[in-house]
This record gives C-alpha cells, sequence and structure tokens, in this order.
C-alpha cells in the first residue's frame, strides 16, 4: 500500500485546536487526523457495508 499525501485547508483556529487534541492524545497532529478519518471510513462501512476498491 502506497502512502500518499493529501493538502487540506483548515483556519487556523481549528488547526490550533487540533493540535491540542493531538497533543493530549500524545500523537502528531497527522496521526490524529488519521485516526479521524479511519473512524470516519469505520463508522461508514458499518452503516453502509464494506467499501469495495475497483
Amino acid at each position: 500500500m502506497a502512502i500518499k499525501s493529501l493538502s487540506i485547508r483548515i483556519d487556523e483556529e481549528m488547526l490550533n485546536k487540533l493540535h491540542i487534541v493531538a497533543d493530549y492524545e500524545g500523537r502528531s497532529a497527522n496521526s490524529q487526523i488519521l485516526i479521524l478519518i479511519r473512524d470516519c471510513v469505520e463508522k461508514y462501512e458499518k452503516e453502509h457495508g464494506r467499501i469495495q476498491l475497483k
């Protein structure tokens, strides 16, 4: 599995809050975002079934 890069636009206040949450959890902001994405995908798949990639 290749690691891809993704750029996002985020306002400064939200970014600062993200860093606080990530620091509290002992993670980098990047790791925190990956966990949030993983949790979102897991929730979606639980409700709608496994996502099949082509």
